[in-house]
């Protein structure tokens, strides 16, 4: 699709609490973000209409601006001098999001594949049902009706195979008749992509009760995954049956200029363009309250995951409960009694707005947030695994073993940019915090470029992209990405002390030749927009790269932080003895001056 030519745009992202509006001109040739504002989400009572909030965002924009955009409660079209806009586009996950519930034949196979199907769309998934799950068919049924999902994704059987399980999953799904979440007296969406021999049956089964559409089939063959026609079928439908139930989106999406896309799609949406227009692999995560996002572009291969129950206030109690107290007490560069830490997290949980008030509490919060990063990213290496859309030969036996056939794409030596976003990367004091917690629940491998959203603008420019591509990649690489600098991170073990890496770095202000030892962390300032050539050569237990020992050339890229080299190995390993780990961490803490020396 050509870009549509445009001059002003503005563009909202209404939040589950915040809609956020944001301004974006042409200057020259350039697209930039020069405005924004924010005002609380309004589809809850006493007001039940999610416009109000959206006209009381783009209200604020107008008076930073000076530029008039509304007419009462019409936006201006199209732009005239300092008058109105060209379009107005937004994303949206007020109301809880895209909530989804999704059943597969064989839930290694195509519960998997509609599960990855599911998350790519933006959807959050309730819960996967198959034929082999271990529950009984009365429980299926129950597990039904109680989630009260948005829409229903039903897949199973290859293309010409059994039509048995499938059709059972869709007796299972009329037997609940389960009612939407939201809206009264309007069909539940379900759309079905599986076995295309098995469409008669189905369409008998839930075509008069349910909103059903049939899509292609997500696993036509064993080998192939067809993921695309499903996706953009649960997009429409979020449009026309699920966001009509919400308050007041009737009137917001007559509005807009394009389509409403759920934030969660918008924002892999951008991720996916930059990682094809670079040519790169690319790593990105959204830290929320509730939940943290995970998005990846590995071999031009893109996926989502949610994870529902990782977050920095709602489901912080969460975090600990899976990571341990031991886990997230590795990461706290202060003495710390355990209950005490316990009851830190409690107070978090029960006032989530709250934000760290002292440098302790700052240290804390940020170790947590280490630990939530690294668990979120563990679950999407599980989903993100190879087949996908590429021919693999396989046996039938280790097409029911998926998850230990499928390599995981997600390979760290390979990855050559994390984009952080979320309040505790994105608001960080100091912007090598950001840099060192990635760095660290990531375990980054090699060479890898590290960058934040500024402001949270990706679903804006995502959305946007879907108009004008070069206007949001324009506003993407000026305004919304902060390019925190490269981490150089020599993968393997070695003892503290023993050499570990020569590296020779020279160029645009920098010159630094150093042999550095085991257990290091060091930071070197080289701007943003600023390069240096590399030529490092690892000891011969370690690898950079290139292999094991051997010598790796590379130009490095700066930023607001810098260059870090962490030469303490991978995986990275630190003391069991809690004073001499927290004489450690308080070690790479001075010399990163990651944060004031309080004590």
């Amino acid at each position: 699709m050509a870009d549509r030519p445009l001059n002003v745009v503005i563009a909202t992202d209404c939040g589950s609490t915040t809609t956020k509006a944001i301004l974006i001109e042409k200057v020259g040739d350039v697209y930039r973000q020069t405005f924004r504002g924010e005002a609380p989400t309004t589809v809850e009572a006493p007001f039940e209409d999610v416009t109000k909030g959206v006209l009381n965002a783009i209200q604020e924009v107008e008076e930073l601006s000076g530029r008039k955009i509304l007419d009462g409660e019409k936006i201006i079209t199209p732009n005239d001098g300092k008058v109105g806009v060209d379009i107005y586009v937004s994303t949206s996950s007020a109301g809880g999001g895209l909530q989804m519930m999704v059943a597969g034949a064989v839930a290694a196979m195509t519960g998997e594949s509609a599960q990855r199907c599911a998350l790519g769309g933006g959807a959050i998934v309730m819960d996967v049902l198959a034929s082999n799950d271990g529950r009984a068919g009365y429980e299926k049924i129950e597990r039904i009706r109680q989630l009260r999902p948005d829409m229903i994704l039903l897949s199973g059987g290859t293309d010409g195979g059994t039509v048995t399980h499938v059709v059972e999953m869709g007796e299972y799904i009329a037997a609940a008749d389960p009612k939407p979440r939201l809206g009264i007296g309007y069909q539940l969406p379900v759309i079905y992509a599986g076995n295309k021999d098995a469409r008669p049956r189905i369409q008998e089964i839930l075509g008069s009760r349910f909103a059903l559409d049939i899509a292609d089939n997500i696993r036509p063959t064993l080998e192939r995954e067809n993921l695309m026609p499903a996706r953009h079928r649960i997009h429409d439908l979020f449009l026309e049956h699920v966001m009509q139930q919400a308050p007041g989106y009737k009137k917001l999406i007559a509005m807009c200029g394009a389509p409403i896309i759920p934030t969660p799609a918008a924002v892999g949406d951008i991720i996916e363009r930059v990682a094809k227009k670079e040519q790169i692999n690319v790593l990105g995560v959204d830290i929320g309250g509730a939940t943290t996002d995970v998005f990846s572009v590995f071999q031009k291969v893109f996926n989502r995951t949610v994870s529902a129950n990782l977050g920095m206030s709602y489901s912080i109690s969460n975090v600990l409960a899976e990571a341990g107290l031991e886990n997230i007490l590795r990461w706290v560069p202060i003495e710390l009694d355990e209950q005490d830490l316990r009851n830190r997290i409690k107070n978090k949980m029960i006032r989530p707005t709250t934000i760290p008030f002292t440098v302790d509490e700052l240290m804390i919060e940020q170790a947590i947030a280490r630990e939530a990063l690294r668990l979120a990213l563990d679950q999407h290496k599980l989903l993100a695994v190879g087949l996908k859309g590429v021919q693999q030969e396989r046996s039938i036996s280790d097409a029911f073993e998926q998850k230990a056939s499928g390599q995981s794409l997600i390979n760290m030596m390979d990855l050559n940019l994390v984009i952080g976003s979320g309040g505790i990367l994105s608001h960080a004091p100091r912007r090598v915090q950001s840099m060192v917690m990635m760095t660290d629940s990531y375990q980054l491998e090699g060479i890898t470029r590290l960058a934040v959203d500024s402001i949270f603008m990706m679903p804006h420019l995502g959305v946007l992209a879907t108009v004008n591509e070069k206007a949001a990649t324009d506003a993407f690489e000026h305004d919304c990405m902060v390019y925190l600098g490269t981490c150089i991170a020599p993968v393997g073990q070695g003892k503290p002390g023993e050499k570990c890496l020569e590296i020779r770095l020279a160029g645009d202000g920098l010159n630094f030749s150093e042999s550095i030892p085991v257990g290091e962390l060091k930071l070197l300032k080289l701007e943003v927009g600023k390069s240096a050539k590399m030529d490092a050569t690892p000891a011969k237990g370690f690898d950079l790269g290139a292999g094991k020992g051997k010598a790796l050339s590379a130009t490095i890229h700066g930023g607001v932080g810098g260059v870090l080299i962490d030469t303490r190995g991978r995986p990275l390993q630190l003391p069991a003895d809690r004073k001499a780990r927290v004489g450690l961490l308080r070690k790479w803490s001075r010399a990163l001056d990651l944060y004031p020396e309080v004590r």
